[in-house]
């Protein structure tokens, strides 16, 4: 059977096609996101503005072209942060279900948060050391410490890089003044994850989704000896913390001119990549992280993940 998810993000909408197998595996057929940056001059005020709800209808209509093209049978649509905290994110729905016949299930943060987490133990080889793992969203943030066998802890936080550039609105390039202000909010902000995080032995940070993707990206493309890890687990990489730390002041120290040069980086992250890196060199810092691994997984896999496995227990 073919299945296609759509998750309709703060900043892309992702679509994921696979394939099932009789072993109730899968198969990657297709996977793409499409630009829609739903927050744009609304996230802060609490709504999807005119253009953004035509950019997100033109998306979906690309998206359900690709999946009648590819005769999938099934589709499953979520929303995350920028539709569930919209004044209008109901409505919008509404039009997408009359529009297209589509519906959608608007979730929370911590359901989110959950399915991040079957996705990235895919992706990740992880063990029963606990880890960890970060979402970078455009609305929201997710936190998960986990290991391979449960979550021990979960949160969403409405701290997404939208909303960062829509409170601070950083210069071009960004000043030392306001990665201080947005440290200090995130310190005050993140309080009861820090608050948790001691509790638990955790050294590795796991980073899913975009940001981290073009983290990966920008620095496989500075250096050719770069490798995606080897063996079971080809969807996750391993990003040195030196690699990571040289990319960050590149890019803080960069104008939005100088982004628009650099390899690996997507002209729909241009704005958003610095503030990301800032939230990833944050959390590293704080924490005392050793470890940095980026999973190509998150929440499209984990709803593939926890469809099969509830077909597996036959529910």
């Amino acid at each position: 059977m073919r299945i296609s998810v759509i998750d309709l993000g703060t900043n892309t909408f992702n679509l994921l096609v696979v394939e099932t197998t009789d072993d109730h595996d899968y198969k990657i057929l297709y996977n793409n996101k499409l630009p829609v940056k739903l927050g744009k001059s609304g996230i802060d005020k609490k709504e999807i503005r005119p253009d953004a709800i035509t950019r997100g209808m033109n998306a979906i209509e690309k998206h359900l072209q690709t999946i009648q093209e590819l005769h999938s049978e099934k589709t499953y649509a979520f929303a995350t942060s920028a539709i569930r905290s919209a004044r209008n994110g109901d409505q919008f729905v509404k039009m997408v279900r009359q529009r297209f016949n589509l519906d959608i299930d608007i979730i929370d943060g911590n359901r989110e948060a959950e399915l991040i987490y079957y996705g990235v133990k895919q992706a990740v080889n992880l063990s029963n050391e606990k880890v960890l793992i970060l979402d970078i969203g455009g609305g929201s943030n997710e936190f998960i410490i986990a290991d391979h066998d449960r979550i021990y802890w979960k949160k969403s936080y409405p701290l997404g890089v939208a909303r960062l550039l829509a409170k601070f609105k950083p210069s071009d390039p960004i000043s030392i003044e306001e990665i201080e202000f947005i440290s200090n909010y995130l310190e005050e902000r993140l309080c009861d994850l820090f608050d948790e995080f001691r509790k638990h032995k955790i050294t590795t940070l796991v980073g899913a989704s975009g940001s981290f993707e073009t983290i990966a990206a920008m620095i496989r493309a500075d250096d050719p000896n770069f490798e995606s890890e080897t063996g079971t687990y080809p969807e996750s990489i391993t990003i040195d913390l030196t690699d990571f730390e040289n990319l960050y002041q590149k890019l803080v120290n960069s104008t939005l001119k100088e982004r628009k040069q650099m390899k690996g980086l997507e002209s729909m992250r241009l704005e958003m990549i610095v503030v990301a890196t800032l939230v990833v060199k944050f959390m590293l810092q704080k924490l005392k992280l050793q470890r940095l691994i980026q999973s190509n997984f998150a929440l499209k896999e984990g709803v593939v993940y926890e469809l099969l496995n509830l077909q597996t227990a036959g529910l």
